[in-house]
């Protein structure tokens, strides 16, 4: 697509410059980016909010994460400048818990799980144990069980790794790509923080606050599908952004991209205090549910609330109704999905982005250094105003 695309729309006769499908992390910041620059905009979503699975509701004084939680870090200097222009960032800093056969364990992999599964206080032998158990391969590893027994051994794969991922992609590991699993934080200190990044946090306020603010003077329409009158909302500008599902786009004429989806299953309890942490997983595969979340203490309440809710996150079998959360990247899938990515390229009048159109998994700061990107290509300025 020409990079001259951004100043071309200036001469537009149509109503707007960009027309801009999903109010998610990429649509909304996009939206910003083009608005600042003095485009017209129009956001376009098909749920009844905005932030897309970003979204947070304050019941009671607490924000909760109605689609997951989502924890923002960041190295990227330009990213974070770019979002603290909307909120205040807390001082959040993610330390999982994982709860097996009955016993807690820190997550990430670091010297307080070592210890309590070996017995081990000193790194050195840390380092023995973990060299002795890992498995060899002459080859790269060929699905996730090899590339997590590469990484950690026999005995943190088979206590904190086999059961969690057959319940949370509801396949053997064995089915799985190794990438899944490659970025899994293994660290020789007593560091708890689940994030190497140099920034971390929960805005202040919850999510659906910041994403206000990136849409504050954008028109947006909430309850309407694009798809379903595509020529007619391509004629409302010259270039469509499209952040929803590659396959759905193309009425999945090349077949369907599977996704990981999930159930969430919220407990309101008399007291302050449940778990006495953000994030506890449930490793066991009897467990039906993956981890639960304990919202209030990702953005504590201003003021004294003596109730707490948990909410539980069950996987369930993918359908395409359901929502849609992580890809399922494994060779079939990544096959059907360079031919929906062959079939976009060609189309000179769409941007495409975001974890659904571009069927990856996506961490946040990701997602805003895309659009960053995107937007330089596309001529429009993204400096701090």
């Amino acid at each position: 697509m020409s990079t001259d695309l951004g100043r071309a729309t200036q001469a537009s006769a149509k109503p707007y410059d960009f027309v801009v499908v999903g109010s998610g992390l990429f649509g909304s910041c996009f939206a910003r980016i083009a608005a600042d620059n003095g485009k017209r905009v129009l956001v376009l979503e098909r749920r009844s909010h905005i932030a897309g699975n970003c979204y947070t509701e304050n019941v009671n004084g607490i924000h909760i994460h109605r689609f997951g939680p989502h924890i923002f870090h960041t190295s990227n200097e330009a990213v974070w400048a770019f979002m603290q222009r909307f909120c205040v960032f807390n001082n959040f800093i993610n330390s999982p818990l994982a709860l097996s056969g009955g016993e807690l364990f820190s997550l990430p992999f670091n010297m307080h799980t070592f210890y309590k599964l070996w017995g081990l206080r000193w790194p050195q032998e840390v380092s023995a144990k973990l060299e002795e158990q890992r498995l060899k391969l002459d080859r790269e590893p060929a699905n996730l069980e090899e590339q997590a027994l590469c990484l950690v051994g026999s005995d943190l794969y088979e206590r904190l790794i086999l059961g969690y991922t057959q319940k949370q992609w509801q396949r053997h590991p064995t089915e799985l790509p190794a990438s899944i699993i490659r970025r899994l934080p293994l660290r020789l200190t007593f560091n708890n923080n689940y994030f190497n990044d140099k920034y971390q946090g929960i805005p202040i306020g919850g999510y659906t606050q910041l994403f206000q603010k990136l849409l504050h003077g954008i028109d947006v329409r909430l309850g309407v599908d694009f798809l379903s009158e595509r020529d007619y909302w391509q004629s409302q500008a010259e270039v469509v952004v499209y952040t929803g599902k590659i396959d759905e786009l193309f009425s999945y004429e090349h077949g369907e991209l599977e996704y990981r989806t999930l159930e969430f299953e919220d407990e309101w309890l008399d007291q302050d205090n449940y778990q006495g942490n953000a994030v506890v997983n449930y490793c066991d595969r009897e467990v039906p549910y993956t981890r639960t979340i304990e919202h209030r203490h990702f953005d504590p309440p201003l003021e004294r609330v003596d109730r707490t809710v948990i909410t539980r996150e069950i996987p369930i079998a993918w359908h395409r109704d359901k929502t849609p959360y992580y890809p399922v990247n494994d060779a079939r899938n990544m096959a059907i999905f360079r031919r929906y990515q062959e079939q976009a390229s060609v189309l000179n009048n769409m941007v495409f982005g975001g974890r659904l159109a571009e069927y990856t998994y996506y961490d946040m700061h990701a997602v805003v250094a895309s659009v960053l990107l995107k937007a330089a290509q596309l001529g429009l300025a993204t400096e701090s105003r």
